[in-house]
């Protein structure tokens, strides 16, 4: 099964948190999903969904993002 759509916007996903962390003083209209739980909520679909997980992100980090976007 191709999973290139998914990796790419599972990686779109990472650089918003990255964005919204770094430049935006927490504007959730930076992310992809326009708001922190439904951002982490599709990060996780979309890690738990790909049969090889990506070395550039793990579900630790995602946690994180979590932790520091306020999100569960």
């Amino acid at each position: 099964m191709d999973e290139r759509f998914e990796y790419m916007l599972l990686d779109r996903l990472r650089q918003d948190c990255d964005y919204y962390l770094a430049y935006t003083k927490g504007n959730p209209k930076s992310l992809w999903a326009g708001d922190e739980q439904k951002q982490i909520d599709k990060m996780r679909e979309l890690y738990n969904s790909v049969s090889e997980k990506p070395l550039w992100l793990t579900r630790e980090q995602i946690d994180e993002y979590a932790a520091q976007m306020g999100a569960k």
